[in-house]
């Protein structure tokens, strides 16, 4: 064994166990446990480039173990990708540059943030398949530029997470040969062994879902790790049947390693060793005790000297990217605009013409669903699916294959009964800057993908979220699968904006808009049943959604109400604002097909909308909650507030209230005599 590769593995062991024990906080087992499988990784294996961290073509390395974050932090500073000693001194503190859990944007070189546990291997799964799609466009016999691997670290508490079964179940079926998932196994989890509650054989597990399995018995051993990666890596050693597919590598390892009191406990899980057990270690694994954050110079040269080796296969990759322009200069204008972000957002729809006015109309799902098929056309980097609702979803690309091991580059994508893993995957696809990912799912199941989509949000990734079957007018299938508190909890969600339009056209410019920004994520709420498309100007319509909420109409010259719904109830509200006209009640018809766009407009904006002397009458048949923002003493708020029914939806509508006669009932009863001042 070379000394400096120990003395290097030892240095990131104690950079980790340095600065959780000044944070006093954090989680400094798993880096001195992993800190050699991890080393041979990233010097021997991994392809990035330290100074430029997002080169295409780079390796991808999630560490879905995310409270082992140390052991990414001291990596990155090891190879000079810029955190510097007093970054990891700041470890875990306010406005540092090393938080507690990896952050996607916050520190070059991480890859996606990670810390709810299994999140970060469906991520893996979701870059490994948008990687594999966009070589297929892109490379051309002879001419490779697009060729990443995508290595994850996933731990004990990563395999018992749902979620990594359901994204393992799929990697396996898609065959993806690029994904290489390290098993960091070293049977602690914060209660104590895994033995408590985890007693599976997790490499059986990974057969049986289509991986190809290897076992490393000692995580200290590097020869040991070396070929199992160079396996893992190289399709010419491995045996037929395991070429086509994705590789998991269980690596025995010690958790806290080192640690004479507490390797192989819970506590050096999540807790700082404390002082005195700092100094044995250092102690008992030859390491100066002083100073702290110490790295030797010959490791420092030796780190250096990896770095500059990385920077060449970049070098290397600009050669080959100059002779493929020469050979392709058609797919290389292409490519520089995928590289721009031109194909993963940008003006779509524009010719789309509008839906005549039709009082029968279509579900805003069907909209979506024709627009979808221009927008796909328009952004070549548009590809997703559905979670085993296609048809319900409306997301099939027409005469388009579907996305298999044989055909990578299919247009439809099927992530199966699957949401939690579909939200995950969804992150990983948009995180590679590769394709503009979307997901299609009922409504009521974007509980199963909720932490998924709080991810997408926090990681300002453009993923759209396409939601159908948006209240109890979905009808038979009964309360189980009628959303009632959905839409308040999605707009609750910073920088995820929601939108639910309430016709065909204002579908069309919902989708326009989403596609346009690649600010954050999106939400598009559909109906399954038909709604009005309502006679609007379509420049209205336009500027309206963009607006989050516009007048729509207005029946007198003083109205003494406003009428404000989103959805399938806007059609309803049109048909109240009738009913009162022929009172001679004169009335405000206010559409909000997003409380998240609103909510953003300015003061004078919103009083130009709903005048402040004016009485609101909000609609909606979903939970009221979402609607407080906009709400005032003395307004009428309908909504629902229990769960719905089996029944069709239009007796359902009538049970719960959310017809034009009984609207303009609770209108009655709030306002006696049709006082509204």
């Amino acid at each position: 064994m070379s000394n400096i590769d120990d003395r290097a593995i030892n240095t990131i062991r104690m950079l980790a166990l340095d600065a959780v024990q000044k944070a006093n906080s954090g989680h400094p087992g798993t880096p001195m446990g992993f800190a050699s499988p991890a080393y041979v990784l990233w010097s021997e294996f991994l392809r990035f480039n330290p100074k430029d961290p997002a080169w295409p073509n780079r390796d991808r390395f999630v560490l879905s173990a995310g409270h082992a974050s140390m052991l990414l932090y001291g990596l990155l500073h090891l190879f000079g990708t810029g955190l510097e000693i007093e970054d990891l001194r700041n470890f875990r503190q306010w406005g540092s540059r090393t938080p507690g859990h990896p952050e996607y944007g916050h520190t070059a070189g991480v890859e996606t943030t990670t810390g709810p546990l299994g999140q970060g291997f469906a991520n893996a799964v979701g870059m490994a398949l948008a990687l594999r799609y966009a070589g297929g466009i892109f490379n051309r016999p002879g001419h490779t530029i697009l060729d990443p691997r995508v290595f994850v670290v996933a731990g004990d508490g990563d395999m018992m997470e749902g979620i990594s079964n359901e994204a393992a179940s799929l990697a396996g079926h898609q065959g993806l040969s690029n994904l290489i998932c390290l098993y960091d196994d070293n049977h602690i989890s914060i209660d104590g062994s895994t033995s408590l509650a985890f007693t599976e054989e997790v490499g059986d597990r990974f057969l049986a879902l289509n991986w190809s399995v290897r076992y490393v018995r000692d995580g200290n051993d590097r020869e040991e790790v070396r070929a199992a990666l160079a396996w893992a890596t190289d399709p010419e050693i491995q045996m037929a049947e395991e070429a086509g597919t994705p590789k998991l590598i269980v690596i025995r390892t010690h958790i806290g390693f080192g640690s004479p009191k507490y390797q192989d406990t819970a506590h050096a899980h999540g807790s700082a060793l404390g002082a005195e057990e700092v100094l044995n270690t250092k102690r008992n694994l030859g390491w100066p005790e002083t100073p702290d954050f110490f790295v030797p110079e010959d490791v420092r040269e030796h780190f250096d000297a990896l770095a500059r080796e990385k920077t060449r296969a970049q070098n290397r990759w600009q050669e080959e990217l100059k002779k493929y322009g020469e050979a392709y200069p058609d797919l290389l204008v292409l490519w520089k605009e995928w590289m721009s972000g031109d194909a993963l957002g940008k003006k779509v729809l524009e010719k789309y013409p509008p839906y005549s006015p039709d009082p029968k109309g279509l579900a805003t799902r069907q909209a979506f669903g024709e627009a979808l098929q221009v927008a796909s056309k328009e952004l070549p980097a548009l590809w997703g699916g559905s979670a085993d609702l296609a048809p319900s979803n409306n997301t099939l690309i027409k005469g388009e294959v579907d996305c298999q091991k044989g055909t990578p580059t299919g247009k439809n994508l099927h992530f199966g009964v699957r949401e939690h893993a579909m939200g995950g995957i969804l992150n990983g696809m948009s995180l590679t800057g590769m394709v503009r990912p979307y997901g299609g799912t009922f409504l009521v199941f974007s509980d199963y993908m909720r932490g998924a989509m709080r991810l997408s949000a926090l990681m300002h990734q453009p993923v759209l979220y396409v939601l159908t079957h948006d209240s109890i007018g979905l009808g038979e299938d009964g309360p189980t699968h009628q959303p009632v508190e959905h839409l308040a909890g999605l707009r609750a969600i910073p920088g995820m904006t929601v939108y639910r339009p309430g016709d065909a056209n204002e579908t069309v410019q919902a989708l326009s808009i989403i596609l346009e920004d690649r600010t954050g994520p999106a939400c598009l709420v559909l109906s399954r049943q038909k709604v009005p498309t309502l006679p609007v100007a379509p420049e209205t319509v336009r500027k309206g959604v963009e607006a989050g909420g516009y007048i729509v109409r207005e029946t007198g010259e003083n109205p003494s109400l406003v009428l404000v719904a989103s959805g399938s109830e806007l059609g309803l509200l049109w048909q109240v604002q009738d009913l009162l006209e022929e009172r001679k009640v004169a009335t405000r018809l206010v559409s909000v097909p997003s409380i998240s766009r609103l909510r953003r407009q300015t003061p004078e904006t919103m009083a130009r909308i709903f005048p402040a002397d004016r009485p609101r009458v909000l609609v909606e048949a979903a939970h009221p909650m979402g609607w407080y923002p906009l709400v005032r003493p003395g307004d009428l708020v309908i909504g629902m507030e229990t769960f719905g029914a089996s029944a069709p939806a239009e007796r359902l509508m009538e049970a719960f209230g959310f017809t034009p006669v009984a609207v303009l009932s609770r209108i009655d009863k709030q306002w006696p005599g049709g006082s509204f001042h």
